[in-house]
C-alpha cells in the first residue's frame, strides 16, 4: 500500500494575512510526510493574486509568485484574476521567475495559435512505486474578456477528450486542477469518469470532506486562504483504492514568528511602491458623493469618454471610493479610489434599444442609489447614483436626448461605461441587444490616470 498526500490552495486573492501560516504549514507537512516515506504533492488552483492588494498592483503580481515560490509548488493553474486581470504582456511576464510548472490546457495565444510559452498542457508525476499521475489544469473560459486581450480560451468539452486520449495510455491516474467552478466540476466528473480527482476553485466553494461523483473524487478549499485542502490517496495494485479529504482552517494553525509584521509589510511595501509612481498635479480637489453627481464622477465620465472616443458615458457614483485631493496624485491614490478590476465597455444600440436601456436605468435609479453591492468585480459599498454625460432623460415627457437631440429609432449609438454593467442584472438590454466590446488592457483607474496625466501634468 502506497500513500500520497496532496495539499492544495485556491482563490487566495492576495489575502497575504493568511499566507505566513499557510507557508509554515505546507513546508512542515511536506517534511513530516516525507519522513514517513509517503508521497507529497502541492498544487494551487488559480486566483492566487488579486490587484485589490497594493503589493500585487505595484508588482503586477510578481510578489504573489515570489510567495508561491517559497513553497515550491508541484504545479499550479491560473484563474481569471491571472488571465483576465493582467494584460497579455503582464501575464506573459508573470511566471518568468516561478519555480513551479504552470499547467494550463485551454488557453491559446491568438498571434501564434500555440499555448503560451510559460504553460504546460499537462505534467506526469511518478511515485516511488512507479505509479504515474497525469495532471492538467483548466481556467474559466471567459471569451468576452480573453479574446480582446489577445488570447483564445477553449471550452472544457473542446479540450478534455483530446487530453484524455493522450494521457490515458501514459498514466495510471488523472488529476484535474479546475478553475471552472463547482457546477462545471460536477458536470466533468459525470461525463469523464476516467478523471480520478478534481481539485476545484473559482466559485469559492468549500467541500470539507470532498464528494464522489461516479468514479471521480471532487474537492475544494473555499476562498482567501481561509482553508488548506488535504487529500489522502491509498494506492495498491496500480490503482487508487481509497481516498479521503479534509480542509484545515488556517485560523486554527499556530501563529508564525513576526506574523503581524510580515502581514503589515506586504501592505506597506505595496503602498510605498505605488506612491513612488506619481501621475498628475491637481490644483483643486475633486469631491465625491455616492447619492448624486459630483466633481469626481464628472471627471471620471470625461476620462471614459476620452478613452473610448464616444459622445456619451454612464457610470455609477459608488464606483469611486474616495475623493481626489488637491496636489500630487499617485498610483496609490488611484488604486484606493478605484480598486475594482473593471475595464471600459462600449455598447452600441439602435435608438429604440438605447431608449429602452435608459428607461431601465431610470426605473432602477432610486433603488440602486442605496443598494449595497459587492461582487462581479465591484469592490465598493453602494451602487450609488447613475450618472450620465452626453445623454439625458426628461422625466415629464419620458424622452431621451442624445447630445441634446431626440434619439432616432433606427440610428446606431455607442456609449461607454464599465464592464460591470454587462454582468449586473439591472440593465438586460446591454447583454441582450447590445454590440459590446470590452476595451483592453487598462483598468478604469488606469483610464482615469491617463486622463489626469494629460490634463493635469506635474510641472
Amino acid at each position: 500500500m502506497e500513500r500520497i498526500h496532496i495539499y492544495h490552495t485556491n482563490d487566495l486573492h492576495s489575502h497575504f494575512e493568511n499566507w505566513p501560516r499557510i507557508q509554515a504549514f505546507l513546508l512542515e507537512q511536506r517534511e513530516y510526510d516525507r519522513q514517513k516515506n509517503e508521497e507529497v504533492l502541492i498544487f494551487d488552483i488559480g486566483d492566487a493574486l488579486d490587484r485589490v492588494h497594493p503589493l500585487t498592483e505595484a508588482t503586477d503580481g510578481k510578489a504573489n509568485i515570489a510567495a508561491l515560490n517559497q513553497i515550491h509548488y508541484d504545479g499550479a493553474t491560473i484563474g481569471n484574476n491571472e488571465g483576465v486581470g493582467n494584460s497579455k504582456k503582464q501575464l506573459n511576464q508573470l511566471y518568468s521567475e516561478a519555480n513551479f510548472p504552470v499547467l494550463l490546457a485551454n488557453l491559446i495565444d491568438k498571434e501564434t495559435n500555440l499555448k503560451p510559452e510559460w504553460a504546460e498542457l499537462f505534467k506526469i508525476y511518478q511515485t516511488k512505486s512507479g505509479h504515474r499521475i497525469g495532471v492538467f489544469g483548466l481556467t474559466a473560459p471567459f471569451p468576452t474578456s480573453y479574446e480582446p486581450n489577445g488570447w483564445h480560451v477553449i471550452e472544457p468539452d473542446d479540450c478534455i477528450p483530446e487530453l484524455l486520449e493522450i494521457l490515458i495510455p501514459m498514466v495510471d491516474s488523472i488529476f484535474l486542477l479546475s478553475h471552472l467552478g463547482i457546477e462545471e466540476d460536477r458536470k466533468i466528473a459525470n461525463m469523464y469518469p476516467m478523471i480520478n480527482l478534481i481539485m476545484g476553485s473559482h466559485t469559492h466553494h468549500l467541500l470539507p470532506t470532498g464528494e464522489k461523483n461516479r468514479e471521480t473524487f471532487v474537492t475544494a478549499a473555499g476562498k482567501f486562504g481561509q482553508h488548506i485542502g488535504h487529500i489522502t490517496l491509498e494506492l495498491a495494485a496500480g490503482k487508487i483504492q481509497h481516498e479521503e479529504a479534509e480542509v484545515i482552517a488556517t485560523c486554527s494553525l499556530p501563529p508564525t514568528a513576526n506574523e503581524a509584521k510580515l502581514i503589515s509589510d506586504y501592505e506597506e511595501q505595496g503602498h510605498s511602491q505605488l506612491k513612488e509612481q506619481q501621475i498628475a498635479y491637481l490644483p483643486n480637489a475633486f469631491p465625491i458623493s455616492w447619492k448624486g453627481s459630483s466633481p469626481l464622477v464628472k471627471l471620471g465620465l470625461k476620462a471614459i469618454k476620452d478613452y473610448a472616443q464616444t459622445e456619451v458615458a454612464i457610470v455609477n457614483a459608488g464606483l469611486f471610493m474616495e475623493p481626489l485631493q488637491k496636489g500630487i496624485v499617485s498610483k496609490n491614490d488611484l488604486h484606493q479610489i478605484l480598486p475594482h478590476p473593471m475595464r471600459v465597455l462600449t455598447c452600441t444600440l439602435d435608438g429604440e434599444n438605447m431608449e429602452r436601456l435608459i428607461l431601465e436605468m431610470e426605473k432602477n435609479r432610486n433603488y440602486l442609489r442605496y443598494f449595497p453591492i459587492k461582487g462581479l468585480g465591484f469592490r465598493g459599498k453602494l451602487f450609488g447614483e447613475i450618472c450620465y454625460d452626453g445623454i439625458s432623460y426628461d422625466n415629464e415627457s419620458q424622452t431621451v436626448y442624445w447630445q441634446g437631440a431626440k434619439l432616432e429609432p433606427q440610428k446606431e449609438y455607442t456609449l461607454a461605461t464599465v464592464d460591470h454593467f454587462l454582468y449586473v442584472p439591472f440593465f438586460p438590454t446591454i447583454e441582450i441587444k447590445g454590440s459590446n466590446q470590452v476595451l483592453f488592457p487598462f483598468f478604469i483607474r488606469d483610464v482615469l490616470g491617463q486622463y489626469l496625466k494629460r490634463n493635469y501634468p506635474i510641472a
